[in-house]
This record gives structure tokens, C-alpha cells and sequence, in this order.
């Protein structure tokens, strides 16, 4: 597996795609068009396949 990440493809809260990384943290993603800071991380796996 990879040991780099993806990046955000747009910002969650209002969807421009002006983001940068920022030094808070790793993952953590800001915003320069609605000046937010925020954080992708990954959550986990579901125990069970979901169903369609």
C-alpha cells in the first residue's frame, strides 16, 4: 500500500477546490476561499460488506 494520501478534491463546506495543506497538522486541509481549516482522516473499515 501506498504511503502517500490523496488529497481533497474540494472543500466540505463549500465545495471550492482553492485548498492548501496546512501546518496544523497532518491531514489538515485549508480553505482559501471560506478561510476554514479542517481535517481528513480515515475512519476505518465496515465488519460487514454493505449491501446495494
Amino acid at each position: 500500500m501506498s504511503e502517500t494520501r490523496s488529497a481533497p478534491l474540494y472543500c466540505p463546506y463549500c465545495g471550492e477546490e482553492d485548498l492548501r495543506p496546512n501546518e496544523a497538522g497532518h491531514g489538515a486541509w485549508e480553505c482559501h476561499a471560506c478561510a476554514r481549516v479542517f481535517t481528513v482522516r480515515f475512519g476505518g473499515l465496515l465488519s460487514r460488506a454493505v449491501a446495494r
